[in-house]
């Protein structure tokens, strides 16, 4: 039987909820890698996997066919890693995370996503600031230069089954908990990274519900890392709102440069969440070793770098070789000239902040699209508030994208309030 055949026959046999050899997988992966299987059926591949999960064992052979059926890269030293699986809108750790990482003499070539479920993924807020998409001996070049990268992976042939996969699910906005899993380890193992930190939010209104299914989720994680000889953390915590004020490209971006720049308006939740990951990766890094003198820990020397500037500078080094400005700084970062406000209607307390209704609000307003477009958030959980208060800014290119925004705030309301 040939490869297509072959595919299409383990696509049926998934879709009735039967397991598939590695020899299927092969060839459902090489058949998607090389655009021979079409969107239909692609789509029918990730329904079947939605509907009906993998064994550990498909999950296994999906991983090494995603990564056998690409390039992959080996950098010497050190390499780290960290991937959030998403799903919380404003939360871009991942540019604090990989400077800090990087400064500390670690090599940190990160392979970012573009927005599947929220309104922008880490490279659609890294575009802002340079490019992010280079081929595989450029990629060498700038992680040689600054020990780091944060580029978007879909920009050479790596794993590429996975981004066709990400391109029909997106119109949906939803993915299988089994996908992310495979679609973070395999550009990971693509990457050639040897220590990786997986952070898992949970909460009412993100990805994953329950501490429970996050803890499943980790189960998953640490048994690939196992098969492929990967140093692995997991970092479990309830995420009930985004850590970062602004939603979409240009307002993540300008709240992470906040963070790096230590300005006094910066998001505190989304430097401590950084700084939580930053721990975490560089005990993973130093394998049971002491931190460099004087630190005590790996707190007090993720935290020196950041609070010094360090950290500042080595993204800026960053920027600079992967072709941006090395003097951009949060000032001159601006959202999109036509805005409207969302205002309390009653007085009370912020019981919730919907994150996935701010993620559609903002795509109405054209985020990621429009990088300028976008949300800032005014407001957090738990916060008083009078009637009239301003609760958010709702940023877009249009009066119309504004208008209709804000018509939708009685279908997708941001906030409750109580």
């Amino acid at each position: 039987m040939d490869e297509k055949n072959l595919a299409l026959t383990a696509i049926q046999k998934k879709l009735l909820g039967k397991k598939l050899s590695y020899r299927e997988i092969y060839a459902i992966m090489d058949q998607i890698a090389h655009d021979k299987l079409g969107d239909i059926l692609t789509t029918y591949f990730a329904a079947s996997g939605y509907s009906k999960g993998f064994s550990n064992e498909e999950i296994y052979f999906l991983t090494r066919a995603m990564v056998e059926t690409g390039e992959t890269l080996e950098f010497k030293g050190i390499t780290a890693d960290k991937h959030s699986i998403g799903g919380t809108p404003g939360t871009r750790a991942t540019m604090i995370i990989v400077p800090i990482i990087a400064a500390a003499g670690y090599t940190i070539p990160k392979s970012s996503s573009r927005a599947i479920t929220t309104p922008a993924g880490t490279a659609d807020c890294m575009e802002v600031l340079c490019k992010v998409s280079f081929t595989k001996k450029q990629i060498y070049k700038i992680v040689e230069k600054t020990n780091g990268c944060i580029v978007w992976g879909g920009s050479f042939n790596i794993a590429p089954a996975d981004d066709v996969l990400i391109d029909v699910e997106e119109p949906l906005a939803f993915e299988s908990f089994d996908k992310v899993l495979v679609s973070v380890m395999a550009k990971k193992i693509a990457f050639g990274s040897k220590n990786v930190i997986i952070d898992i939010p949970y909460g009412r209104t993100v990805k994953v519900h329950r501490d429970e299914d996050a803890i499943v989720l980790s189960r998953k994680f640490e048994f690939l890392a196992k098969k492929f000889d990967i140093k692995l953390d997991v970092f479990i915590h309830k995420s009930d709102e985004p850590a970062g004020y602004g939603i979409g490209p240009v307002l993540e971006a300008r709240d992470a440069l906040k963070v790096l720049e230590q300005t006094r308006d910066r998001p505190i939740a989304l430097e401590i969440r950084a700084l939580d990951l930053s721990e975490r990766l560089l005990r993973l890094c130093l394998d049971k070793k002491a931190p460099p003198a004087p630190f005590k820990n790996t707190r007090d020397w993720a935290e020196h770098i950041l609070f010094s500037g360090i950290a500042h500078e080595k993204m800026m080094e960053i920027i600079q070789a992967q072709g941006g400005d090395p003097f951009v700084s949060s000032e001159d970062l601006h959202p999109a000239k036509k805005y409207g406000f969302v205002r309390a209607e009653k007085k009370g307390k912020i019981t919730l902040v919907d994150n996935k209704n701010i993620s559609t609000v903002a795509k109405i307003l054209g985020a990621p699209q429009d990088k300028d477009s976008g949300i800032l958030l005014k407001k957090r959980l738990g916060e008083s508030v009078e009637k009239g208060d301003e609760l958010a800014v709702l940023y877009a290119d249009t009066d119309y994208r504004v208008s209709e925004a804000k018509d939708s705030l009685s279908l997708f309301p941001l906030y409750d309030i109580a």
